[in-house]
C-alpha cells in the first residue's frame, strides 16, 4: 500500500493549513522531515520542520500521530498543522515530495481508503462530501446525518430484509425433499409487499435531493405586474433589470437565495401575454415551462388589473398576490391573496414571512433519513423494479429459481447503496467529484 499526501485545507492564505498523510510510511515521513519519531499517538507536538534533502528549516508545525485502524483511513496517520501561508503549504508538499514511497493523493483518495477500510460506508463518504459543498444550515444538517450513516443503516436493514427472503426460497429449492414448512417461499410475499411500498414511499419523497441541489420557486404573472421588483426585494439587491416598459424580462432569470435556511432559487419569467413578436412568446414559452417545473409558484398581478380568474390554475402550495396597491382605491382581496406594494414595501415583509414558512413546510428538515443523490434513487429504483418481478411470480405460483433471481438482482441493487457488494465498480464515481484532501 503506498503512502499518499496532500493538503487537507483550501489553498489561499489563513492562520492554519492541514496537510495529511496517509499510509504504512506516515511515521517515516514525520520522521524525515522533523528528525524524530512519530511520538505518542494523538498528542499534538510543536516540531521544526526541514527539507528532507537540503535540510533547510520549512516551518514551526503541531504534528499528531494516528495509528490504524484508529484513524480516519484506518491506516497510520500523521497531520501537519502549519502556518496558512501558500509558501509555506507548497515548501512542505515538495519536502514530501521528495521522500521515497511517498505520493500526491488523488481526489478522494483518504476517503476511499476509508471505505476500503471498513471506517464508514459509500452514502456516508458521499455525506462528507455534501457537507464539505454545504451552503446552508439545512444542507449541513442533512450532510451530518447522512455521514453519521443513518440512510446507509436504512439501506442495510432494507437489504438484510430481502437477503433472509432470499434465503427462505433458496432453501425451498435446495432442500425440497427435506422436512420442510409446506410453502416456504410463499411465506416471504407478507414481508416483501411491506418493504416494497415503504422502498416506494422513499422513492416518492424528493426533499433530500431538493435540499441538496436547491429549492425552485417560479414567479408567474402578466407584464408589469411587479415579478422583478419582487425578485430583487427578496434578494435585497437589483439582481435583476426592471423597467415599466412590458416584455422587458424575456428569459427566466435565476437568483440564489438562502431561506429557512434552504437553498433557494427564485426564478424571474417573462410576462404571460398573447400576441407578441417570436422572441417575446420564446420567453413566454420557457416562463410557462419554468412554472410547471417550479418546486412552489408565486402568482403576482397588478391591483390595476388584477382578476380571480388568473389564481384558478395555482396549487395549494402555491402563493398569490397582487402588487400596486397603493395605486387603487379597492384592490381584489381574497383571505388567501396577499396584498403589498413594493415602492412603498407595504406587505413586503408580511409575504416574504410566508413564502419562506411554506418553504421549510414542504421542504423543512425532519430527522428520518432520506435520498440525497442520483446513484441511490437509480439503484433503489432497481431494488423495487426486482421485488415487483420476485412478488409478480409469487402471487401466481412462478418459478421458485426466477424469484431467488429477481430478489438476489433486489439485494444487489440495495447493497450498492452503501457499498456492500460490487463495491469496485462504484468507487471512482462516487469519489471522482472529491477535493483532492478528502
Amino acid at each position: 500500500m503506498e503512502t499518499i499526501f496532500a493538503p487537507a485545507t483550501a489553498r489561499g492564505r489563513g492562520g492554519v493549513a492541514v496537510i495529511r498523510i496517509s499510509g504504512p510510511g506516515s511515521g517515516g515521513a514525520l520522521e524525515a522531515l522533523s528528525g524524530r519519531g512519530r511520538g505518542a499517538p494523538r498528542m499534538a507536538e510543536l516540531r521544526e520542520l526541514k527539507d528532507p534533502v537540503s535540510g533547510h528549516v520549512l516551518d514551526q508545525a503541531l504534528v499528531l500521530f494516528f495509528e490504524g485502524p484508529h484513524s480516519f483511513t484506518g491506516e497510520d496517520v500523521v497531520e501537519l498543522h502549519l502556518h496558512g501561508g501558500v509558501a509555506v503549504v507548497d515548501s512542505v508538499v515538495e519536502g514530501l515530495g521528495k521522500i521515497e514511497g511517498l505520493r500526491l493523493a488523488e481526489a478522494g483518495e483518504f476517503s476511499r481508503r476509508a471505505v476500503e477500510n471498513g471506517k464508514f460506508d459509500l452514502s456516508a463518504a458521499e455525506g462528507i462530501a455534501d457537507l464539505i459543498e454545504a451552503e446552508t444550515s439545512a444542507q449541513q444538517a442533512q450532510a451530518l446525518q447522512q455521514m453519521k450513516g443513518t440512510f446507509g443503516a436504512l439501506c442495510d436493514e432494507w437489504r438484510d430484509q430481502v437477503v433472509r427472503s432470499l434465503a427462505y426460497v433458496e432453501a425451498d429449492i435446495d432442500f425440497a425433499d427435506e422436512d420442510l414448512p409446506e410453502d416456504l417461499a410463499a411465506s416471504v410475499l407478507p414481508g416483501l409487499t411491506v418493504l416494497r411500498e415503504e422502498m416506494s414511499g422513499f422513492l416518492a419523497d424528493h426533499r433530500g435531493e431538493r435540499i441538496r441541489d436547491g429549492i425552485f420557486v417560479a414567479v408567474v404573472g402578466p407584464p408589469n405586474a411587479g415579478k422583478s421588483s419582487l425578485v430583487n426585494a427578496l434578494a435585497r439587491r437589483d439582481a435583476v433589470i426592471v423597467s415599466e416598459e412590458a416584455g422587458t424580462t424575456r428569459d427566466v432569470v435565476e437568483v440564489r437565495l438562502k431561506m429557512a435556511g434552504l437553498p433557494v432559487t427564485v426564478c424571474d419569467t417573462a410576462g404571460l401575454r398573447e400576441g407578441v413578436g417570436a422572441v417575446e412568446r420564446e420567453g413566454i414559452r420557457r416562463a410557462r415551462k419554468t412554472a410547471q417545473e417550479a418546486d412552489l409558484r408565486v402568482w403576482m398581478q397588478s391591483a390595476e388589473d388584477a382578476v380571480l380568474a388568473f389564481f384558478a390554475t395555482a396549487e395549494p402550495q402555491d402563493l398569490k398576490l397582487v402588487n400596486k396597491v397603493d395605486l387603487v382605491q379597492n384592490p381584489l382581496a381574497a383571505a388567501d391573496i396577499f396584498q403589498l406594494s413594493i415602492k412603498t414595501a407595504v406587505g413586503v415583509g408580511a409575504f416574504e414571512e410566508a413564502l419562506s414558512n411554506s418553504i421549510e413546510k414542504m421542504f423543512g428538515r425532519g430527522e428520518e433519513p432520506l435520498i440525497t443523490r442520483t446513484r441511490h434513487r437509480k439503484e433503489l429504483e432497481a431494488c423495487v423494479n426486482a421485488l415487483d418481478g420476485a412478488l409478480s411470480l409469487l402471487r401466481v405460483g412462478g418459478e421458485t429459481a426466477l424469484i431467488a433471481e429477481e430478489l438476489r438482482h433486489a439485494a444487489r441493487a440495495v447493497g450498492r447503496i452503501t457499498g456492500r457488494v460490487d463495491v469496485e465498480e462504484l468507487l471512482d464515481v462516487v469519489f471522482r467529484d472529491f477535493c483532492i484532501g478528502k
